[in-house]
């Protein structure tokens, strides 16, 4: 046999007995491996407990101490011209106490000769012959008229001197210079009791006051420390004036009576208000947050066993800033998802 063929043959059983025996002579492909099972994390809820307790509709603001005895000092007749306000705002005025003074402009002569006209007509009066009956009584008429005219005069000119009405603290005072016009009405200074006071809590004109009536519980925190009040005037109890400045101040004004006030209180004083417009106790309720809205649902979601989710339909009522009543479609004890 030549030397070749037995090389071939050799070859050709060599490959047989590989193919025979499951080897390979390439590199053997690695199996795919499978990921690793990993258990998925429970997702975290932020919850809370329906429970019973106490929820209350509030009305919330800041305010100022002011007197509840105010005089202003104003014109009540015709206007006229300022000769000088004669105080400051801070100064302590007794009642009669002049406020400010207003120029005469010859209003004095004025007065002294319709004072001398009067008594002219009562010397005629006087001289008029007793059996002259008809004299008498037209001499009569023109001393009622001389009289009456010295009476308006002098009212006239006692009202260019404006008087204190009540003791106090000065709480405004107008910068008018000597010459200015003076409206009637228009207020020159302000004098103020400090010892009677009452709250002012103002807002916008025509706002959602929520509720707040006469009478309406309030908590009032001046400081560190708390006081329970009560409103004492709103709009629609606020007194008629023909005042527009202080008709205005009424119509976005609310006043409250604080009870147990300390001493260093003063006008001007600054307070925290709480007003309650509407309180209901051993109630069902839920943080605010828990209660949700959509398409016209109102719902809620509970966690039950831990675990399993499911909405509930709910009636709310009243609501704080923070909680909220739950009416129907709750039980107490069952747990909310909070948003």
């Amino acid at each position: 046999m030549p030397k070749s063929v037995s090389l071939s043959a050799a070859a050709a059983l060599l490959v047989l007995s590989l193919a025979a025996s499951g080897c390979s002579l390439l590199p053997r492909e690695e199996a795919e491996l499978k990921p690793p099972l990993v258990k998925p994390a429970s997702e975290n809820y932020r919850t809370a407990e329906a429970a019973k307790g106490t929820v209350q509709k509030e009305v919330s603001g800041t305010g100022a101490f002011e007197s509840l005895s105010t005089d202003r000092a104003q014109l009540s007749g015709q206007g006229g011209r300022l000769e000088k306000i004669e105080v400051q705002a801070g100064d302590r005025v007794q009642a009669g106490d002049v406020l400010a003074r207003l120029l005469v402009d010859g209003l004095d002569l004025q007065v002294k000769e319709q004072e001398l006209a009067a008594e002219r007509a009562s010397y005629a009066l006087k001289l008029m012959p007793s059996s002259d009956k008809e004299g008498r009584r037209l001499a009569g008429l023109q001393l009622d008229i001389e009289r009456l005219k010295y009476a308006r005069l002098k009212e006239r000119l006692e009202h260019t001197v404006i008087r204190s009405k009540l003791s106090g603290v000065v709480t405004f005072a107008d910068s008018l210079q000597e010459g200015d016009p003076v409206a009637p009405y228009q207020t020159l200074a302000v004098v103020s009791d400090p010892s009677r006071l009452r709250l002012a809590m103002g807002f916008d004109s025509g706002g959602d006051l929520g509720g707040v009536k006469l009478g309406s519980p309030a908590e009032v925190k001046i400081g560190d420390n708390t006081y329970a009040a009560k409103v004492v005037q709103t709009p629609d109890s606020a007194p008629q004036t023909p005042n527009k400045a202080l008709a205005d101040k009424y119509a976005s004004t609310l006043y409250l009576s604080v009870q147990g006030l300390p001493g260093n209180v003063e006008i001007g004083t600054q307070a925290s208000i709480l007003i309650i417009t509407e309180q209901r106790k051993n109630t069902l309720v839920i943080p605010k947050s828990g209660l949700r809205t959509y398409q016209g649902r109102t719902f809620v979601r509970l966690l039950e066993d831990g675990k399993r989710l499911r909405e509930a339909d709910v009636e709310a009522g009243i609501s704080s800033s923070t909680d909220v009543e739950i009416l129907k479609g709750l039980k107490e004890g069952q747990v909310i998802v909070l948003q």
